[in-house]
C-alpha cells in the first residue's frame, strides 16, 4: 500500500495532472494508477508542452498532413487520441469505484471561456466524438460558463468546472451543477452516472496574495492565503451538499460535486513541496498533482485528516488581509481572467506550431 492508497481511505482520490503520448504507450500511467493514482487531468498547457517539445507525435502528424487535414482537424486528431487511451486505461478503475473515479479531463477551448453557446455546442461535440462514459469536459467557471454547465449536466454530461478561485465562484459553480442535476430530474432522467468535480486553484492565490503582502512587509502573513481559502471552499461545500435540497437529489442517484484542488505544485520555495496535498486531506475530495509533487509524495509527504483544521484562522486570516486592504474579491477575478489568458495563449502557441510543422511537412 502507498500512500495515494492511504489517502483514499481519508476519502481523497489523487488524479494526476499530465498527460504525453509516451506517458500512456509505455505503461507509465498504469504504473501510477497501481500505485493509487485514480485519474487525470489535462489542460492546453500541458498539451502545449507535450506535442511541441516531443517527436512523439511526428507519425501522426506526417500522415495527417498528407491526408490534407487542416491545422484545427490535426489538433483534434492528435488530442482526441490521447484522451481516448487515458480513459481507455483508466476504465477498469471507473467500473471498479462504480463510476467514482477513473476519469480524464479534457478542456474545451480556451477561445470559448466567454462564450455560453459556442462552449456549449463544443462540449457536447468532444464528448459524443469521445464517446467514453469516463470523460470529464472541462469547462471554465467564467459568467459565460455558469449556464453551460447546467445546460451540460442536463445533458448528462460529465463536467470538471476549472478556475475556480473564490467563494464567490465556487457558489455558483455548485449552484449550476444542482440546478443541471434538477432540470434532468425533472425530464425523468437518471441522475446516477454523472460526475462532476469543482476544480479549486490553490498555489495560483499564494503567489498573488503574497506579493501583495510583502509589498507591505508582511511577510509573516506569507503562504497562507491558499490553504485558508481551500479550507472554507470546502466548509461551504459540506453545507451546500447537504439538507433538504441536496437529499432529494441524492436520493434518486446523484453524487456529490466534489472540491477538487489543482495548481497543487509548490510555487514558493520556501514552502514545502507537498504543502498543497498534506493540509487539504478530507473526504469527498479529489487533488490533481503534477508529476514533481507526485513523486515528492510518494517519498515524504504526510497523511492525515487536515482539510477541516483551522476553519476559524482561516476566517481570521481574511478578515487580517481585509484589515490591510487586500481585497480577496479583486485578486481572484484577476486570477481567474490570467488562467483563462494563459490557457488561451497555450492554445494558440501550440495551434502555431502544429501550423509551422504542417507548413515543413508539406514543403
Amino acid at each position: 500500500m502507498t500512500k495515494l492508497h492511504e489517502l483514499h481511505e481519508h476519502g481523497q482520490s489523487i488524479w494526476v495532472d499530465y498527460i504525453r503520448r509516451d506517458f500512456l504507450a509505455q505503461g507509465e500511467l498504469q504504473a501510477l494508477i497501481d500505485q493509487g493514482v485514480r485519474g487525470v487531468t489535462s489542460n492546453p498547457t500541458i498539451f502545449e508542452k507535450a506535442i511541441v517539445s516531443s517527436a512523439d507525435y511526428d507519425p501522426d502528424l506526417r500522415q495527417l498532413v498528407a491526408e490534407g487535414a487542416s491545422v484545427d482537424a490535426i489538433y483534434e486528431a492528435l488530442v482526441l487520441a490521447d484522451i481516448a487511451r487515458a480513459a481507455d486505461i483508466l476504465h477498469p478503475l471507473y467500473a471498479e469505484s462504480d463510476g467514482g473515479d477513473g476519469y480524464i479531463s479534457l478542456e474545451v477551448s480556451p477561445t470559448l471561456a466567454h462564450d455560453t453557446a459556442g462552449t456549449i455546442a463544443e462540449a457536447r461535440r468532444l464528448h459524443a466524438a469521445l464517446g467514453r462514459p469516463n470523460v470529464m469536459i472541462k469547462v471554465p467557471a467564467t459568467a459565460e460558463g455558469i449556464p453551460a454547465i447546467t445546460d451540460l449536466i442536463g445533458v448528462g454530461i460529465s463536467i470538471n468546472v476549472t478556475l475556480i478561485f473564490s467563494l464567490a465562484q465556487y457558489e455558483a459553480v455548485a449552484e449550476a451543477y444542482m440546478l443541471g442535476l434538477e432540470r434532468r430530474a425533472a425530464a425523468g432522467e437518471a441522475l446516477d452516472r454523472i460526475a462532476s468535480v469543482a476544480s479549486f486553484f490553490v498555489s495560483r492565490v499564494d503567489t498573488a496574495v503574497d506579493q501583495l503582502l510583502a509589498q507591505q512587509g508582511l511577510e509573516e502573513l506569507q503562504g497562507q492565503a491558499a490553504i485558508a481559502n481551500a479550507r472554507l471552499a470546502y466548509a461551504r461545500f459540506k453545507e451546500l451538499f447537504s439538507g433538504p435540497r441536496w437529499a432529494a437529489l441524492a436520493a434518486l442517484g446523484a453524487a456529490p460535486q466534489r472540491p477538487l484542488w489543482a495548481s497543487t505544485g509548490t510555487k514558493n520555495p520556501r514552502l514545502p513541496d507537498t504543502r498543497y496535498v498534506d493540509s487539504l486531506i478530507g473526504p469527498h475530495t479529489v487533488n490533481t498533482v503534477p508529476p514533481a509533487t507526485l513523486t515528492a509524495f510518494l517519498d515524504h509527504g504526510a497523511v492525515a485528516a487536515t482539510l477541516e483544521q483551522g476553519v476559524a484562522e482561516a476566517h481570521a486570516l481574511f478578515a487580517q488581509l481585509a484589515g490591510h486592504g487586500i481585497d480577496l474579491g479583486a485578486v481572484t477575478r484577476q486570477l481567474q481572467d490570467e488562467g483563462v489568458a494563459s490557457f488561451a495563449a497555450s492554445f494558440e502557441a501550440l495551434m502555431a506550431s502544429i501550423a509551422a510543422k504542417r507548413a515543413q511537412l508539406e514543403g
